[in-house]
């Protein structure tokens, strides 16, 4: 891996110095495969797709950050190109790398004797995925709060509830030339709290989930402090010791704040079947997912994702779970 780091010249009347980076992964990188999953939706107002690059909006410990990755090169030969402004510009480059998923390291997975003890669906996503990293924001009250939206509901309720909130909540970040039009930050600890219960109706999240998202941002600090602990388990632990916070939250946390290769999404709607399906051509719940990702212990995500990645879908049986509208009863 090689990265390169310089800070450019003031982008325009309040920008403050961009500060910039060229990351050149070694071996085989996607970008938009890679951090594609941090994207809440197609309309997330803090990541969005713009003139071949992905721009997002965030706050670390020394204030908001507008970042934009644009990969050059083909999958063989990607560098990377990030420039980020704002009070936490500087802050937001350094953290660039991990977001790339330099962290992750696939060698072991991509072995042969690993590969061989594979199934041949895991190994099709491999194969047409070799650019894919698991990517790590560290940016856990974020992650917390779009993960509890996405609790008990269908994907087009969670996405339009993050949508909604963070347009009404969130402050708009700094644009810089070149920048879209509509993005914004995340709300801070602070600005989750004083989300009326009027806005949590409008937006359609119940009570239970509003509560446990302001739980969660009464604990910011200490949610914060988990981004620098690497065990998998303690983060787990910590977490699911918030009222409202389960293994399936957790879980889908550490994807995307620890980029974490083994956690699996217990108590899913869908994973569990879609698992069974894929490896055994039959359902299972929960107890035989876990049984039949077992010889993969340490890499299980790896295997799901890959899973995913070959194109494979599970048999639908009946109509697809319909959102529910309360907003105007």
């Amino acid at each position: 891996m090689t990265v390169s780091v310089r800070k450019d010249a003031v982008a325009g009347p309040g920008a403050g110095p961009g500060h910039s980076l060229v990351w050149e992964p070694e071996g085989p990188y996607n970008l938009v495969r890679t951090v594609g999953t941090l994207q809440c939706g197609a309309h997330d107002p803090a990541f969005i797709h713009h003139l071949g690059g992905i721009w997002l909006a965030f706050r670390n410990d020394d204030g908001a950050a507008t970042l934009r990755l644009e990969q050059r090169g083909a999958l063989n030969s990607a560098r990377v190109h990030a420039t980020a402004w704002g009070p936490g510009a500087s802050a937001a480059i350094e953290s660039v790398p991990a977001l790339l998923g330099a962290d992750d390291d696939w060698g072991p997975f991509d072995s042969p004797g690993f590969q061989e003890s594979l199934p041949e669906l895991a190994r099709k996503g491999r194969y047409l995925n070799p650019g894919l990293r698991l990517p790590s924001t560290g940016r856990m009250l974020d992650a917390v709060a779009r993960v509890i939206l996405e609790q008990k509901v269908t994907g087009i309720e969670a996405k339009r509830a993050w949508r909604w909130l963070l347009v009404r909540h969130g402050d708009e970040a700094f644009r810089p030339p070149g920048a879209p039009a509509g993005l914004r930050l995340p709300p801070t600890a602070a600005q989750w709290r004083r989300v009326p219960s009027w806005d949590w109706h409008r937006a359609g999240v119940d009570a239970h989930r509003s509560e446990t998202i302001l739980k969660a941002a009464s604990l910011a600090s200490g949610l914060e402090r988990l981004a620098a602990v690497p065990s998998a388990r303690q983060v787990t632990a910590a977490l699911c010791s918030v009222p409202g916070i389960g293994r399936w939250t957790a879980a889908e946390v550490l994807q995307r704040t620890h980029g974490c290769p083994d956690s699996i999404s217990v108590g899913d709607y869908h994973l569990a079947a879609y698992v069974g399906a894929a490896l055994t051509g039959r359902r299972t719940d929960d107890a035989g997912m876990l049984e039949l990702l077992a010889p993969w212990n340490g890499n299980r995500q790896r295997v799901v994702r890959m899973l995913y990645s070959s194109g494979f879908r599970k048999p639908t049986y009946g109509p697809r779970l319909a959102p529910e509208d309360h907003r105007h009863r």
